[in-house]
């Protein structure tokens, strides 16, 4: 088995992208657009003593996605120990929400934005209480 060890998040406009992510979720960006020949930012997204992967932001080659086009890729979700303030958060730097908060009955509350190129992903906050 091979292990998901780096993401990528496409963006048209990488400077306001950088900083959705860096104002939501805290992540910290290096500059390594001079190894990749085009804007691209390292983003690392917590310790390396913990769980997840690190990975970057970087330049769409295209226009990002018209509103309501389907995914096309895959979908990162973040974990969270506060969906509601996460959302907030989300709202807050220029985010929409896909779909809204709904319970995984047992497990976990868990919804879907747009970040601000149009990039779809999760939010979880487990919770074995959601119903």
């Amino acid at each position: 088995m091979s292990r998901v060890i780096h993401f990528e998040i496409h963006a048209e406009d990488v400077p306001r992208a950088v900083e959705f992510y860096r104002a939501v979720f805290g992540w910290e960006f290096q500059d390594w657009g001079e190894f990749a020949g085009m804007p691209y930012f390292g983003a690392i997204t917590g310790a390396d003593d913990q769980p997840g992967i690190n990975g970057a932001v970087m330049q769409r080659q295209g226009p990002n996605p018209a509103p309501g086009a389907t995914v096309a890729g895959a979908v990162l979700t973040m974990g969270t120990g506060d969906f509601d303030a996460t959302a907030a958060k989300i709202l807050e730097a220029g985010g929409t929400v896909a779909l809204p908060k709904h319970a995984l009955t047992g497990m976990a509350w868990q919804g879907y934005f747009l970040d601000t190129e149009g990039n779809v992903f999760g939010v979880h906050q487990p919770d074995p209480d959601a119903r």
